[in-house]
Formats: C-alpha cells, sequence, structure tokens
C-alpha cells in the first residue's frame, strides 16, 4: 500500500497542448511529443501539499519513532511561533517535531547542558538500487514498435554512473573530516556544531535485478532519439505509474515495490532507490490526456501491516523514485539532480510528515513541511556541478534546517541557510500566513 501525498500545480499544461498541436502538423503519431517539449515545461519533483523571529532548534533527541519497522530513525524539535497548514485560516504551534535518518547527533562531546550523550560514529544504511526498464505496448498488448524497433528503454546503463556519483560514492564536502556521500555532507552541514567529527550517516549500495514496467498505449507519451527509435524520453500517467510502483499488499508480484520485496531485494531497514531511464510524470486532466509535467522523482515509503515476526509494528519501506536525466532536456535538470533531491529529503523528512511552519521560497512554492529540495529547485544557481571519476555530476543545492527553524544568525557550518553552496539562500525563512499572503502574526513570536 502506498504512502504518496500529492501536490498538483499548474504546470505544462499550455506546452503540452501545443507540442501535441506539433505533432499533428509534423505527422508524428498522436502521442509523440516533439523532443524539444521537455525545454517548455518547468521540471519539478513531486512536493506534499500543505517576519523572521529567530527560531531555536533543539538539542536532545527522543529516539526513534516507535512501533515502526523501518530504516534508523532518530527524532527532535525545533521551536518557532508559526502557523500550522491546516487547509483553512491556520492555528498557532511553537514546537515543530521532526525525524530524520540516521542517529542523533547531539552525543558524545559535551555541549554543556548538562545531558548524558548517547555516544556517535557512524551509521551504514543499506541503499539497494533497483533499475526498472520501460516497455511501451501497443493497444492490443503487444511491444510497440518505433522507428523500427522493440520500444524498450534501458535503465541498466544508468547503473553505474549513479554508483559514481556523489550521492553514493564519496566525493569532497567542507562539512566533514574526510570525503563523504552527498546526503551525508548535507546532514553534517546542518548539525555542524553540534555533531561529533566521526558522526555520520552512509549509504551502502547495492545494485538489485532489474525489473520492468510496461505501459499500455494511452497511459505515455513519448519523444523518439534523432534516429526516429524510442525514446529520448517517456511521459507517464503519473496515477498509472504509482499503481504499477506500489503494491495492494506486500510481496505484490505485479508491481514493481511488490515484485523487489518478494525477491528480498528491498528490506524496511533500507533507504531503497527505484532508477528510472528519463521517466516523468504527469497528472492527467479528466479525460486522461496530460495536463500538468513534469515530475521527475518523489520519495515515500511503502506501509504494510506488522505481523508477529516483527512484533507487529508497521513495517514503512521507505523508498524514491528517481529519474536519470540526459543532458539537454530540461533547463535546471540533469543527470542525478532528482536523485540528489530525493535521496536528502528522504534524509531529513523519511515519514513525509515532518510539519514546519508555513514558508514562502525564492521560487515561489508555498509549503509547510521540511522539504529541504523543494525550497531552491528551479532557481539558476539550484545546482552544484561537481566533477567526480571523470564525469560532472549536478547534485542540488537544497535549505538546511536553520532555514526552516528561522534560526538567526545560522548555527550551521558558515552560518549557512543552504548547501553544498552556502550563497544560495542568503536568510532564515519567514512563517507566513496560509497561501503566504503574509508573514505570520504568532503571539510569542518577535
Amino acid at each position: 500500500m502506498r504512502k504518496l501525498i500529492f501536490y498538483y500545480g499548474a504546470i505544462g499544461a499550455l506546452a503540452m497542448a501545443t507540442s501535441l498541436r506539433l505533432s499533428a502538423q509534423q505527422s508524428m503519431a498522436d502521442d509523440q511529443v516533439p523532443a524539444t517539449y521537455t525545454q517548455n515545461v518547468k521540471g519539478h519533483t513531486l512536493r506534499s501539499d500543505s517576519a523572521a523571529g529567530g527560531g531555536v532548534i533543539g538539542r536532545r533527541a527522543n529516539g526513534s519513532v516507535l512501533g515502526v519497522d523501518s530504516l534508523p530513525n532518530w527524532s527532535s524539535y525545533f521551536y518557532l511561533p508559526g502557523l500550522v497548514d491546516d487547509g483553512g485560516s491556520g492555528f498557532p504551534q511553537w514546537t515543530w517535531q521532526y525525524t530524520m535518518v540516521g542517529r542523533s547527533p547531539f552525543s558524545g562531546a559535551d555541549h554543556g547542558d548538562g545531558d548524558n550523550h548517547e555516544g556517535g560514529a557512524t551509521t551504514t544504511i543499506a541503499a539497494p538500487i533497483v533499475p526498472v526498464n520501460i516497455v511501451l505496448l501497443d493497444t492490443n498488448g503487444s511491444v510497440r514498435i518505433i522507428g523500427g524497433k522493440p520500444a524498450i528503454m534501458d535503465a541498466t546503463q544508468y547503473v553505474n554512473p549513479v554508483l559514481k556519483s556523489p550521492v553514493f560514492d564519496r566525493a569532497v564536502f567542507d562539512s566533514s573530516d574526510g570525503p563523504t556521500q552527498y546526503a551525508d555532507g548535507v546532514q553534517r552541514a546542518e548539525f555542524f556544531r553540534a555533531a561529533d567529527p566521526d558522526w555520520h550517516t552512509m549509504l551502502q549500495p547495492a545494485t538489485k535485478t532489474a525489473r520492468t514496467m510496461t505501459l499500455r498505449r494511452g497511459t505515455y507519451r513519448f519523444a523518439a532519439n534523432p534516429d526516429g527509435t524510442c525514446c529520448a524520453y517517456v511521459l507517464v500517467n503519473i496515477n498509472v505509474f504509482t499503481s504499477q510502483l506500489f503494491p495492494a499488499s506486500e510481496g505484490d508480484p505485479s508491481t514493481v515495490i511488490g515484485v523487489s520485496q518478494k525477491a528480498g531485494d528491498i528490506r524496511t531497514t533500507d533507504l531503497s532507490t527505484f532508477l528510472f531511464p528519463n521517466t516523468f510524470l504527469y497528472f492527467p486532466d479528466s479525460a486522461g490526456n496530460p495536463a500538468d509535467c513534469c515530475v521527475l522523482g518523489f520519495h515515500s515509503y511503502d506501509v504494510e501491516p506488522g505481523s508477529a515476526a516483527n512484533g507487529w509494528r508497521e513495517k514503512r519501506y521507505v523508498m524514491n523514485y528517481s529519474s536519470w536525466i540526459s543532458p539537454g532536456l530540461f533547463n535546471t535538470f540533469t543527470d542525478v539532480t532528482a536523485l540528489s533531491h530525493e535521496i536528502s529529503e528522504a534524509f531529513n523528512d523519511p515519514f513525509v510528515n515532518n510539519a514546519t511552519p508555513i514558508w514562502l521560497s525564492p521560487n515561489g512554492l508555498c509549503q509547510a513541511n521540511l522539504e529541504d529540495g523543494d525550497v531552491i529547485e528551479g532557481l539558476p544557481n539550484a545546482l552544484y556541478p561537481m566533477t567526480l571519476n571523470g564525469f560532472t555530476y549536478h547534485p542540488q543545492n537544497v535549505a538546511l534546517l536553520q532555514w526552516f527553524a528561522a534560526v538567526t544568525p545560522s548555527n550551521a557550518i558558515h552560518r549557512a541557510y543552504s548547501y553544498p553552496d552556502t550563497t544560495v539562500l542568503t536568510s532564515a525563512s519567514v512563517p507566513m500566513t496560509p497561501g503566504c499572503k503574509g508573514p505570520a502574526n504568532v503571539p510569542g513570536g518577535k
């Protein structure tokens, strides 16, 4: 059973309609779009819907989430007068709980608060990578032929460059004494002044059996390669996509996650990546035709009931769908941009329920959650090019916890609010009213 929170935006509808008109004019298939279509839409990741006072980040850990069988996690809080986004006028709240991946950074060293800290060191989390190939079917259920060749998109070709990227390989981040992975570098930047030097949360990647998602004609649109074959990319109805990704029950072999569970390729203690080849999602209109495009990744979890074997704890398989993005398809996304975005957000909000005061980001998003990648995605300086293993990757800059908590000045590394590029966000968020119509006026605020 899937756990997903959708954000609906009016993105790309006009561009899609225009592209379909062009398809007819150029005698392309009725479900084909020009290869340049993605240049005219605003690619993004899936987002949950939901006056600077100077917040305070707590320095105590509350332990992991109780009653849950999942990956290592810990919880804490920050104080900041703000409004809860309740779908109405909002109501005041001062303490904001959050859960993150790994172990508490408030450990080991004497922080001068009189607490007995539990020790630090490295937490290693298994990170299976499941490549998912795409097979496009015709209306009769046979494999479609495009440009004289079967319409099959291979995800396995992108596994090696993903493994060599800073998401999974070690690179230089100044938040760590030695080379480390991207998401660990971000976490260490957030807790730089609290964590011990040896505090890390590391992913241990392992390539698993490739799976296949088959899509019947009418549920997708495609752009051909320059030679006319399939495919430069494919656009998929998000409802069809999620129904074929998430199982109705644990181990359902008709779905990608289910068959991976059944084979033992993913476990509740993992952070799993389902890697797709240039596969982007659209929200359909009432007739099932493309409306808003394009989603390039999301993080969530598959939730299943517990049993006597695990003490009747609810099972949560934390995962992300991320597409490899070939160069030139989008203006601000390429190679591992979506993957880095989703992995960082999974670290900072693994169960997609870390509420924050309502915030307005520089890119115009109005949200109320600890989704650190959403704050910066799409900005001109959203990417952080890094050359590693002979390839220049483009992970995304993300907002730090201090931005959401409005800690002024920031107590992150370099007094920053963003990382790895600390210059993207130069000041903290301002708690807002619902709809971000203006700053929130909450008793106790400054």
